[in-house]
């Protein structure tokens, strides 16, 4: 029998359809608002496999364009791989689930969240994972929820809970929490400040509570009983054993240089495994890298928390060394390096017209396109390693949106930069914060290329250690301590304000007090970047002579059609004759793409021939498109022709028309009179020694 429950949050009522759909599932359910509907289901393997020492969580949401009454375009009628869209919401709420599960817990588990419908009103995503977190609730999947999410927009203001899609103002974040701590913040942001911020997340986390409540209520009345999970049998004699090298591992901790560093770390495990297994004894080598690593976690979380030491000797608020430089990529339109201790992005640019906008087709945004692309690359010698190159994945997808979330408030309006700006960051070097690394080698290269920014953008990436009631919150995170701390908390913006956020983390929450410290530090250490990157670039430059220049002719709208010409002819006429691109919007305004401004020049001319009014005293160069006894209909732009009597041929009396000009000759005539009916009447013997002017 199906059970149905409903949550209003705000002004919205949120519907949750339980034991009617997919029924098979471990754990399903039905989550609508308004016209939007999003099935999600949850599935685990009854156990883990043997060996397996991680735990392999799948998050899959997926949109189908049914859901808004569409056929997909293209020649395949039927969704394939995901789009970037569906790929980073897939991430948003993966991120909050996974430091959810027991840490014991390793079955293999798949949450699945299929948008059936969308009214383009509230958004799916949203949605998705509330519904992932209630189907987990009532599954027999150990989960430490519940989870509740909410997007939170800002007008005019005031803050606004569910905002519609494409409405947001000046914040648009997407945050998910349990009852006690936020878990997960996403956002993009109009120049914010840090307390507007905190505010915001305030404001989501305190209006959570009736979703909590429902799901915890459902769990009771339906829920399936939650299967046992056995905490995994440590051996503390081996552990006992390892620590006696602690020094040794001290040592190697103390190298600064990553690379260094990892083999000292490698070597050493090694070392263990020759001297504390000297008998070859089966099983004894994974359980002494278990131990290795446990000892490395331990150890290196308490040099921060108890020593106040960090790997490489920073204190908590330092920033590694900066370099920055530009111009350094000799074709390219604008590029820059920005390296920072062993992270190094390039940032290359390219400039282009409105045909290199990208068009997307997704069902939230159908027929939309975009002028600023950013594409992040992660390639292997970033990291030392060999492996195969492949297509971007979830990762490199995520860090460049983060980017560009960053930068996009900074660029300039269409009508005063009509380019299409396309930045790509090759991440050369990496050891923490490549993300980061690439908004601001993005910031410099833009400039390079002569993007007019509001103003320059920097990113710093915040740690946090915590062991109970003692904390570290560690600015300008390495790599390692990434992996060992318990937050990867990013946060990009101007000197004016906060323009993107994303935290993630590994414990079970944040308090509010621990987030409003990881601000304040945030923002101190932007600053310092901030002033490195004005160092080195604060205004923009000269556009390279290898970017194409772009002029703009405004015609009437009603003009557009005689500027195309039947099927495309007289446009194609004038691209051919000067050499440009033309891009034309409904508006009339006319964009140039030329090589030179000399064709440019030559390109505007002909548009305006072709697209003002006849005016009595203009000269034109036109064609003789037919002859007859009284004189010859000369066509002086196409589709546009007038009367050249036989009276007006020459300053003396002519008797044959032929005599002077014949058909597809060009004759130079100038406008002598405009009828009521738009008839006009030309004179080739007043335009004698004159040049054209139209």
């Amino acid at each position: 029998m199906s059970v149905v429950k409903e949550v209003v949050v705000g002004d919205k009522t949120i519907k949750f359809e339980f034991n009617k759909f997919a029924k098979q599932a471990n754990g399903s359910v039905m989550v609508s608002c308004g016209d939007t509907q999003v099935l999600v289901t949850v599935c685990a393997a009854d156990e883990a496999r043997d060996g397996q020492d991680f735990f392999p969580l799948s998050v899959d949401y997926i949109e189908k364009f049914y859901a808004v009454g569409r056929i997909p375009g293209g020649f395949i009628k039927r969704e394939t791989k995901p789009s970037e869209l569906e790929t980073l919401t897939s991430r948003v709420i993966d991120r909050p689930l996974r430091p959810s599960f027991p840490k014991e817990y390793m079955a293999e588990t798949q949450v699945i969240c299929t948008v059936m419908s969308a009214d383009l009103e509230n958004h799916p995503a949203t949605l998705a994972l509330m519904g992932a977190s209630t189907a987990l609730m009532i599954s027999d999947i150990p989960f430490n929820g519940p989870v509740a999410s909410l997007r939170v927009g800002k007008k005019d203001g005031q803050l606004v809970l569910d905002p519609v899609f494409g409405d947001e103002g000046e914040i648009d974040l997407n945050i998910a929490a349990n009852p006690d701590a936020v878990l997960m913040v996403e956002a993009a942001a109009q120049f914010q400040s840090e307390e507007a911020m905190l505010e915001a997340i305030n404001f989501a986390h305190e209006s959570m509570k009736p979703i909590f409540d429902m799901q915890i209520e459902v769990q009771k009345e339906i829920g399936k009983p939650k299967r046992e999970v056995i905490p995994a049998e440590s051996d503390d004699s081996i552990y006992q054993e390892v620590s006696g090298f602690k020094d040794n591992l001290l040592e190697a901790l103390a190298v600064k240089e990553k690379q260094a560093r990892g083999r000292a770390l490698k070597d050493l495990k090694k070392k263990l495994k020759a001297d504390l297994n000297s008998d070859g004894e089966d099983g004894r080598d994974s359980a002494i890298s278990a131990a290795f690593d446990k000892l490395l976690y331990n150890t290196t979380r308490s040099m921060i928390l108890d020593d106040k030491r960090r790997i490489d000797g920073r204190s908590f608020t330092d920033i590694r060394p900066i370099a920055c430089e530009t111009r350094l990529i000799k074709r390219s339109h604008g590029s820059a390096l920005f390296t920072r201790g062993e992270t190094q992005a390039l940032g290359v640019v390219t400039l282009g017209s409105g045909e290199d906008e990208q068009r997307l087709d997704t069902i939230l945004q159908p027929d939309a396109s975009k002028r600023f692309l950013l594409h992040y690359n992660f390639p292997p010698y970033s990291v030392g390693e060999a492996r195969f190159l492949k297509a971007p994945g979830r990762r490199e997808i995520g860090h460049g949106t983060l980017a560009e979330k960053a930068l996009t408030p900074v660029l300039p309006k269409k009508e005063d930069f009509n380019y299409t700006v396309r930045l790509v960051s090759e991440v050369l070097e990496s050891n923490g914060s490549s993300s980061m690394a690439t908004v601001c080698a993005g910031t410099m290269a833009m400039l390079d290329a002569g993007v007019p920014l509001k103003a320059p953008v920097a990113g710093i990436a915040m740690g946090l250690v915590k062991e109970g009631d003692k904390y570290a919150v560690l600015s300008d995170i390495l790599g390692d301590e990434d992996h060992l701390g318990d937050m990867d908390f990013k946060v990009t913006g101007t000197k004016d304000g906060i323009t993107a956020l994303q935290m993630d983390i590994k414990i079970d929450g944040l308090s509010k007090e621990i987030l409003q410290e990881a601000l304040e530090q945030a923002k101190q250490g932007r600053q310092h970047i901030l002033d490195k990157l004005v160092t080195a670039i604060s205004t923009p430059g000269e556009l390279s002579e290898h970017a194409p220049r772009i002029f703009q002719v405004k015609i009437k709208e009603d003009k557009i059609r005689d500027l195309i010409g039947p099927g495309g002819k007289t446009i194609k006429r004038v691209i051919s004759e000067t050499g440009v691109k033309i891009d034309i919007d409904d508006s009339g305004l006319v964009n140039i793409i030329a090589p030179t401004s000399e064709s440019a020049e030559n390109a505007k001319q002909y548009i305006r021939t072709l697209t003002s009014d006849p005016e009595v005293g203009a000269i034109y160069m036109g064609t003789v498109k037919k002859v007859v006894d009284f004189g010859a209909f000369v066509e002086i732009r196409p589709g546009l022709e007038g009367l050249l009597h036989i009276s007006q041929l020459d300053t003396k009396r002519v008797q044959k028309v032929e005599d002077v000009v014949k058909e597809k000759e060009q004759v130079l005539v100038k406008i002598i009179d405009v009828d009521r009916q738009g008839k006009i009447k030309l004179s080739r013997k007043e335009a004698l020694g004159q040049k054209p002017t139209a």
